[in-house]
């Protein structure tokens, strides 16, 4: 059995932690705040700000993991080079952790180092370097902050007048403390993927049929796996994907995601463990879910292959509402009655504005159309209301 600390605990930290229990493992959930999703399934706990490197090093210092998985941005990640210096498994690698909490830093290695293709891309630290950024790359064009997750922070720019909201919203609305932002350009693509990638301790690389999704504020909405592709594109997607992983090190699930032209492949981002749109995999649509691989990868065990079982799609249940504590469910029964569905309640102990609180999944035969498993996902989540408590 291994001791396993989990930086970050919330949904998909909590399927994990389901997936680490499952295989025997200690797990200790560290979050932000109480009684965090991950945290209501771990064998313990403890809420820290991440970003205090003191605050960190003191709870490994008292718990003594065998392995740290970061899962979120807001991590002092620098800290993890001295705990793998440690002999402590970082996951999948302290360079990894390093480089993708930093948009920075895994642009430059992806474009500049490893020549992969891009939308083109400026970098600002001020209100004035945005303006000129933005002269420079064109509009319209996208405004991230260097550390974010679900679109937090991020603003499309249309008109000159969007410069300055786009940069207050980074810069209140991003994670962590890094002032800097991310200009890109837009691509003209057909289609987003995420294409979960999984690197192992002694076996080859792996690739999990290819995911597609749909954004909305930055954020998804829904994903569905497989998206139908050219082999070709998928070929280029997947040596991609491949190249970067090897550059990053280490074992595990990795979120790779690409703008799919009509005749190229751009790299988007990179997440160094599961990827939101890859809760679709909990509807059965490999051997194993993403989770269950990235446990499985974490502790070496040997992973053969990836198969696809049948074919899925999953929307996201948001709230409505403002800050509730113990937000209520209405509805959660409706799906009890509707064949080849399910429904994941995260447990997020408040709410906010479009927080994700759940999603519903929808399977069928491999051959099934995902247009209509999406359809009937979204008709069911539009069923369930996040409600105040009474």
């Amino acid at each position: 059995m291994k001791k396993i600390m989990l930086l970050g605990s919330g949904e998909l930290g909590k399927e994990l932690v389901i997936a680490l229990k499952r295989y025997g493992q200690y797990v200790i959930a560290v979050d932000a705040y109480a009684n965090a999703p991950a945290m209501q399934v771990a064998d313990t706990f403890e809420v820290i700000n991440m970003l205090d490197g003191e605050a960190l090093q003191k709870i490994v210092d008292h718990h003594q993991p065998d392995i740290i998985v970061p899962e979120i941005e807001a991590i002092r990640t620098e800290r993890l080079y001295d705990f793998e210096a440690n002999g402590i498994q970082v996951v999948p690698s302290a360079k990894a952790a390093n480089f993708t909490m930093n948009r920075k830093q895994i642009r430059d290695l992806a474009a500049k180092e490893l020549q992969l293709k891009t939308a083109a891309y400026r970098y600002a630290t001020s209100l004035e370097e945005l303006k000129t950024a933005v002269k420079a790359i064109g509009m319209p064009c996208v405004v991230k902050p260097l550390m974010s997750s679900s679109g937090k922070g991020q603003s499309v720019i249309k008109t000159e007048n969007d410069i300055a909201i786009a940069w207050e919203n980074a810069q209140t609305k991003g994670r962590g403390d890094q002032l800097e932002v991310i200009v890109e350009a837009f691509i003209d693509f057909e289609y987003e993927i995420t294409l979960l990638t999984v690197t192992q301790q002694n076996g080859k690389t792996l690739f999990c049929p290819p995911i597609g999704h749909r954004q909305e504020r930055g954020d998804y909405q829904e994903s569905w796996q497989p998206q139908p592709m050219h082999p070709d594109r998928l070929q280029e997607a997947q040596a991609m994907a491949q190249k970067i992983t090897a550059a990053l090190t280490g074992a595990g699930i990795w979120g790779v995601e690409f703008f799919i032209g009509k005749d190229k492949v751009y790299f988007s981002e990179l997440s160094p463990r599961p990827h939101d749109t890859g809760m679709v995999t909990l509807a059965g649509t490999q051997n194993w879910n993403e989770f269950e691989l990235h446990a499985r990868a974490i502790l070496g065990w040997d992973i053969p292959n990836v198969s696809q079982e049948r074919a899925g799609a999953n929307a996201v249940i948001l709230s409505k509402i403002a800050e509730e504590r113990q937000p209520t469910y209405k509805g959660v029964e409706s799906i009890a009655s509707e064949e080849k569905s399910d429904i994941r309640i995260f447990g997020k102990p408040f709410t906010r504005l479009y927080r994700r609180m759940g999603i519903v999944l929808c399977y069928d035969h491999l051959d099934a159309s995902t247009d209509d498993l999406r359809e009937k996902a979204q008709r069911l989540a539009g069923q369930i209301e996040v409600g105040e408590k009474i």
